[in-house]
């Protein structure tokens, strides 16, 4: 049998309807931003993988240092032992970050490293004797699948038949000229029970890369900051560069209390999540009282493979080079986005950074479930171009070492299919 055979008999897969859709494709290889079958027809991926790869595939520097660190330790409770790829990581990361981010607390994935940090700001009032349980979020939001990261993430289909188990949140719009003002009241007369402000940065990705300004976002953040509202910055798809600066939070002049990383945190080789804090809510915790302790972890926190891969991740990520590749990228979304903003088929073009969004016009059929998305994807798909359109909305986003030509191919199918489809 194939692998494809092989795997229809055993697996489920995410975010797929089993009954009709199409046969997963059985990758076999990768190498810089492309994908190869077991046919050997090759796909650039042109999403990242899920946003996750920024530096290509199989990259023999993360891959040495990965072989090197199994060689020595595959493993350790991270509950009363350490190591030093886990201390190492967060002595580096937190350079790169607000000063006001001190202490680092390991996961396994972007929606665990939420549900840590909503844990973190409920409890930090618990301890304190105050009983602030309500969450603030921006409508359309995601943040991830488990049932905390799913309850202040937007109300959708992904999330409707757990409705009813989720707990309250207060959905705002994100902050605009026009609405800022009545924001700021709404935060204002919720405050003594608002427990944090929990946001996606500039991009709120999996509602169809729609984007907003960082100027309201940090008058917002102000108003939060003067009103005693937690803040939690969701950088698990926004970091390590995917806006042109390294976390979008570069773009912000206040500072959140507490940020969440994963997708990039290891250059993408594999699952690793991170949520750091303020040494004021650190300090919250630290008590004689053992019932004030943080009660969270996981089997493989702070794992030493995953800690290295996201060290050599970290050391890729800091060379003059990846930067320089991010504004080649910046540099040609924006040529191609005023190339085809005025198409008749193109309802908005929207680009942050790396980011690069297109809308296509649908009337008034926009959601995620529009029968157009299928056929743009295997469209792609069948011209060897990895695309996995939002409903009507296709985006592109690349890691950071994919070619000129390889970007320009993507583009040029991109106007193929203006054209045909």
């Amino acid at each position: 049998m194939s692998l494809t055979e092989r795997d229809l008999k055993v697996i489920w897969h995410p975010y797929t309807q089993m009954k009709t859709a199409a046969p997963p494709v059985p990758i076999v290889r990768g190498a810089g931003a492309l994908l190869f079958d077991e046919e050997g027809k090759q796909y650039i991926d042109a999403v990242s993988s899920w946003w996750v790869n920024i530096h290509g595939h199989a990259h023999p520097y993360i891959a040495q240092k990965v072989a090197e660190q199994l060689q020595k330790l595959e493993h350790v409770i991270f509950a009363g032992f350490t190591h030093e790829g886990a201390v190492e990581l967060a002595e580096r990361l937190l350079i790169h970050l607000p000063d006001n981010q001190q202490k680092a607390f390991y996961s396994d994935n972007g929606s665990t490293a939420i549900e840590v940090a909503i844990k973190m700001c409920l409890q930090y009032w618990n301890n304190q004797g105050q009983q602030r349980t309500k969450i603030l979020a921006f409508n359309n939001a995601y943040h991830g699948d488990t049932f905390g990261a799913m309850a202040v993430s937007g109300r959708s289909a992904f999330t409707r038949a757990f409705d009813s188990l989720l707990f309250e949140v207060e959905f705002i719009d994100t902050p605009n000229k026009e609405n800022i003002q009545s924001l700021r009241s709404q935060i204002s007369n919720l405050k003594s029970d608002l427990a944090c402000f929990i946001f996606e940065p500039l991009v709120q990705g999996s509602a169809g890369m729609l984007m907003y300004g960082a100027d309201y976002l940090n008058e917002l953040m102000a108003h939060c900051k003067q009103e005693g509202v937690l803040m939690i910055d969701d950088e698990i798809f926004t970091g390590f560069g995917r806006t042109g600066k390294s976390f979008a939070c570069d773009y912000l002049n206040v500072q959140p209390d507490i940020m969440c990383f994963s997708k990039g945190l290891t250059g993408g080789t594999m699952a690793l999540g991170l949520t750091t804090c303020t040494q004021h809510i650190y300090d919250a915790f630290l008590s004689d009282d053992r019932l004030k302790t943080l009660f969270h972890g996981h089997s493989f926190t702070a794992n030493p493979i995953a800690c290295a891969s996201a060290l050599a991740s970290l050391d890729l990520f800091e060379q003059p080079q990846t930067a320089a590749n991010i504004q080649r990228i910046v540099n040609a979304h924006a040529a191609f986005a005023g190339k085809i903003k005025h198409h008749p088929k193109i309802k908005t073009v929207r680009q942050t950074g790396t980011i690069l969004a297109m809308e296509w016009e649908t009337g008034d059929n926009t959601s995620y479930f529009s029968s157009l998305r299928d056929k743009l994807y295997h469209y792609f798909l069948a011209a060897g171009v990895i695309l996995r359109p939002l409903g009507n909305v296709i985006y592109i986003l690349p890691p950071y070492c994919i070619t000129d030509d390889e970007l320009q191919y993507v583009y040029s199918k991109i106007e193929q299919a203006l054209q045909e489809i």
